[in-house]
């Protein structure tokens, strides 16, 4: 299938590690320009596009950082002239990841309140600042990394949760404020607990309990869940917006 990627460009934040790596490469493998966003890590996106090959950005992002959202939509517009999707992989979880170990309530308010904002504010901030180009030229995709903590919950993820629902009504609404506006599409994937290169200990300690949860007996690796992802912001996706997709392997 062409998904119509090739000499699009593409921004991923938290593009160095974990699941946005592989939603980089997929891009990368369909022939867009691939715009890697970095918080601690300018080596591994570096190396990540070195590997990538195709025509790539290596950008510094911060999610808690209120300039840095226009000067990154400035400088992607000066490389190339557009930008077409926007995927909003980074995240911050806090000081502790998460909280599992403490009643929400007791949580300091400097560390839930700026979970709740880098995750929110900064998502929403980025949309705005790449939106524009996109109005201009008639198209366009966003598509917000959720997780699936915030329609099944977890102990110790209250507020994680609580900023990723958040992106689900945004996404939802600014489907309608943009679809009038041309081929601009947004929605949200939800990953549950997702394989990838750098949550090793993680997988080992409750991979079972939630593999015994999917269908399909297993978890799924990054790699599954950036092939959602990168359908969701081609061309080939014709008419899948305002949604909330759940890529878990169906637990």
């Amino acid at each position: 299938m062409d998904l119509g990627l090739t000499g699009r460009t593409v921004i991923v934040t938290g593009a160095s590690g974990g699941i946005g790596r592989e939603i980089a490469r997929g891009f990368a493998a369909e022939g867009a320009d691939v715009v890697l966003t970095y918080h601690h890590s300018q080596e591994g996106a570096e190396r990540l596009a070195k590997e990538i090959g195709g025509r790539s950005l290596v950008a510094p992002y911060d999610l808690d950082d209120d300039e840095v959202a226009r000067t990154l939509a400035e400088t992607v517009i000066e490389w190339s002239g557009r930008i077409d999707v926007l995927v909003n992989n980074a995240v911050h979880w806090g000081a502790t990841e998460p909280d599992a170990g403490l009643a929400f309530e007791a949580v300091p308010d400097e560390r839930w309140q700026k979970v709740v904002r880098a995750n929110v504010e900064g998502a929403l901030r980025l949309s705005r600042a790449v939106v524009p180009s996109m109005r201009e030229r008639g198209w366009g995709r966003l598509v917000h990394i959720s997780s699936g903590i915030a329609v099944d919950g977890m102990a110790g993820g209250e507020y994680y949760g609580a900023a990723k629902a958040a992106l689900h009504g945004f996404s939802r609404s600014a489907a309608f404020g943009l679809g009038k506006d041309g081929d601009i599409l947004s929605n949200v994937v939800m990953p549950g607990l997702t394989r990838t290169e750098t949550n090793v200990a993680i997988v080992e300690q409750a991979g079972g309990h939630y593999s015994a949860l999917a269908p399909i007996g297993r978890l799924l690796d990054a790699a599954e869940v950036a092939s959602a992802v990168v359908y969701l912001g081609s061309a080939a996706n014709t008419g899948i917006t305002g949604q909330a997709v759940k890529v878990t392997g169906g637990a």
